[in-house]
């Protein structure tokens, strides 16, 4: 069997140089002004750091002007809905990225839903996943998104097929399922605390891994032919899957690194662009 590995990395590339030239017709059109992704890091988390270094320099690459904006440790709440609506009222920002996670004292949600609809880039707002549920427009939570174009740029069918998505997170697992769902597959979430786990995860044709736990999938779970998506990153260049063994007897695959992180930056600046096209009354 001849499998295809899903090359997110190449894929994001080749959306760069499309981006590029919507980002130019954006600063025309404005007079010379780039578009505007503000991301907000608050505490000193390296993981997050790296994530929001790689966004911004992804931004530069296309020809968005990054904000970043750190916030201390320490900050609230209500310090930092406040730093967000600032942003929201800010005619010249046309994307908002809250880095997730944020400090254990902080109400994230509560901090997620305080961006408005319309600079929600990233996909987590509650009205957003719900805009997206219901197949009304919206911008998809930038990691599921960008599993789906992986998929569609692959050519691989969804409709009909039976998917399995392990993971829950209200910006990755329940997104994906829906977005699956929407796209005419037969859908079983589960989650570290499913029963019959492996069992379930043998008959998938479709199986995204989304639970946050290193080779937390075992490769003799995996069905021959199915479509492995690793949504997971540890250290040491590891996903949630584990790959040995299955590479001959899968259709597709996403490596780790490689696969679903380059698309899921690319999503989000995919999504910024849209949302400045959409101000700028083009799209």
């Amino acid at each position: 069997m001849t499998c295809m590995i899903l090359d997110g990395k190449a894929v994001s590339i080749a959306a760069e140089a499309t981006f590029k030239q919507r980002a130019l017709v954006l600063e025309k059109l404005s007079g010379g002004k780039k578009p505007i992704l503000a991301t907000i890091l608050v505490g000193a988390d390296p993981a997050s750091a790296t994530y929001v270094r790689m966004k911004g320099e992804a931004c530069k690459r296309v020809g968005i002007e990054p904000l970043k904006i750190e916030l201390a440790e320490s900050t609230t709440t209500s310090e930092l809905m406040s730093k967000i609506k600032e942003l929201n009222d800010n005619t010249n920002v046309h994307g908002i990225l809250l880095q997730h996670p944020v400090p254990g004292q902080i109400d994230e949600r509560l901090c997620f839903d305080s961006i408005e609809t319309s600079k929600d880039v990233d996909g987590v707002t509650t009205h957003g996943f719900g805009r997206m549920a219901m197949r009304e427009k919206a911008y998809g939570s930038a990691t599921p998104a960008g599993i789906m174009r992986l998929l569609s740029h692959y050519k691989l069918d969804i409709a009909g097929k039976l998917a399995v998505v392990v993971g829950r997170s209200p910006i990755l697992g329940k997104p994906m399922a829906m977005m699956l769902l929407n796209s005419d597959a037969t859908v079983i979430t589960c989650h570290s605390k499913t029963q019959n786990l492996a069992a379930l995860i043998g008959q998938a044709e479709i199986l995204v891994g989304a639970v946050g736990r290193p080779h937390f999938i075992q490769s003799d779970w995996i069905k021959d032919d199915a479509v492995v998506v690793d949504a997971g990153y540890h250290p040491g260049g590891i996903g949630d899957v584990c790959l040995d063994g299955i590479k001959h007897r899968v259709k597709a695959y996403t490596p780790v690194p490689g696969g679903v992180g380059p698309m899921t930056i690319n999503t989000l600046i995919m999504q910024a662009i849209e949302a400045a096209e959409k101000k700028a009354g083009i799209n």
